[in-house]
């Protein structure tokens, strides 16, 4: 383990993420015991999952949540906070025959715009306090191309999902931030920011209120046909469901191999300074966006609830390090775009699993008959929520509209386990390609 440097870390420094302050995982949330049967079994306890069960729950269909650990324990309370709908859509369009890319793209951010609408009207009408704000989002463009290729989206996002999105040149960045680090970038105002502890909490009670039954410590160790339904075993007993839904994402195990096959866990890392002076701290980034950037191995980062804290996030590994070495590479990424920040201590560091797909795609389908929802390539605050919802929709045949997520080829490579070898290499080479545009960026536009 790396020693642990006292001019970088806050004598406090915790291990726990900044969220729990508020709203943290704790033993005892939820039922004792597993129901003998239900209509339709969920499979992971995170925000895909609550979000079926609560759609579920509300149109009179009986369903049980199962989660291996405690409630809130995985990604759904470890990330960002950040919100869109359909921001970073379509990086990796192959398009079906007879299908073009542009006409997918089109489609997908029409519907990813939708998620937003979804979590808005569901923090309204549960009533969920976390400190939900629509802040809007800049992303920073890490080289000129990038801010050249931004125009284009913005156009698509205006077009397709009413994001009142705009170009700011690289002379008016510091309207934005305090730093001249980013050539220029794109402003998104339908977009914003929440604290998602405290989000998570609210949409767990509010599934429990609606009638879902929330099963804690019961993870799902062999799922079985059964007749007409399913058979699910797990240490606290057996259940049989009619339909099973799978919202695993980053945490997809083998006990449904076919789709971890089919999902990449990625760990994304996060840190939060100690508390700043109010003056530096209101300096950083005045409007409260949330900030991110277009480079491959990007950062993500925004100021605490509170206005007192820089927490900042990124992938500077792709899977688990020590804390003190993912601290120390997230502080040098946070100084490279603040220096000013250069002497803060850093008080909290966690991190947190997502997925990708290897078309770099959220999907929602049915598997081997089995229905998921899963790898929002780390913008799924929103999305997540949002294909839970629709999942449950389309499990009770409450929809009339296949949306351009659903039952799309969800593909993986031959060989490939779940268990992502080639990730550190991967992380490696794309960690290279962004050096060497900034470089040439540099010679272009020093």
């Amino acid at each position: 383990m790396t020693a642990r440097d006292d001019r970088l870390f806050h004598p406090d420094f915790s291990t726990d993420p900044y969220w729990w302050q508020a709203w943290r995982p704790s033993p005892g949330r939820g039922a004792r015991d597993v129901p003998a049967r239900t209509d339709v079994a969920l499979i992971g306890g995170g925000l895909t999952s609550l979000n079926a069960a609560l759609e579920l729950a509300r149109a009179g269909v009986s369903c049980v949540v199962l989660e291996a650990r405690e409630f809130g324990s995985g990604a759904s309370t470890r990330n960002g906070g950040g919100v869109s709908g359909g921001i970073n859509i379509g990086k990796g369009l192959g398009g079906r025959k007879g299908e073009t890319d542009e006409a997918l793209r089109q489609a997908m951010i029409a519907d990813a715009a939708q998620a937003l609408d979804h979590l808005e009207s569901l923090i309204a009408r549960e009533g969920i306090d976390c400190d939900y704000e629509r802040s809007g989002r800049f992303a920073g463009a890490f080289t000129p191309a990038h801010h050249r290729a931004q125009a284009r989206q913005c156009e698509l996002l205006n077009a397709h999902a009413r994001a009142e999105a705009r170009l700011l040149p690289r002379a008016r960045v510091r309207e934005e931030m305090a730093s001249d680090f980013y050539y220029g970038g794109m402003i998104v105002e339908r977009s914003g920011k929440l604290h998602p502890a405290k989000f998570y909490g609210g949409l767990l009670d509010a599934a429990a209120r609606a009638g879902a039954v929330l099963v804690a410590d019961a993870p799902v160790t062999h799922v079985a046909r059964d007749g007409g339904g399913w058979r699910l075993t797990t240490p606290r007993g057996a259940l049989f469901a009619e339909k099973v839904f799978v919202g695993t994402n980053g945490y997809t195990g083998a006990v449904t191999p076919t789709l971890r096959r089919r999902t990449i866990p990625v760990a994304s890392h996060m840190i939060a300074t100690e508390e700043l002076d109010p003056a530096l701290a209101a300096s950083l980034i005045p409007k409260g966006r949330f900030l991110s950037e277009t480079k491959r191995v990007l950062c993500y980062y925004r100021l605490s609830p509170d206005g007192r804290r820089v927490l900042f996030g990124g992938r500077p590994r792709f899977t688990q390090v020590a804390p003190e070495t993912s601290a120390r590479l997230l502080h040098e990424l946070m100084v490279e775009r603040f220096p000013q920040l250069a002497g803060v201590r850093v008080a909290h560091n966690w991190m947190g699993n997502l997925a990708f797909a290897f078309d770099q795609l959220p999907h929602m389908g049915e598997q081997d008959g089995l229905y998921y929802a899963m790898c929002c390539n780390g913008s799924g605050v929103a999305m997540l929520g949002w294909l839970g919802q629709q999942s449950a929709r389309k499990m009770i045949g409450g929809t009339n509209r296949q949306n351009a997520f659903d039952g799309r080829p969800f593909e993986t490579l031959p060989l490939y386990d779940g268990r992502p070898w080639f990730l550190p290499i991967v992380g490696a080479w794309y960690r290279h390609l962004d050096r060497r545009e900034r470089e040439a960026a540099a010679r272009e536009a020093p």
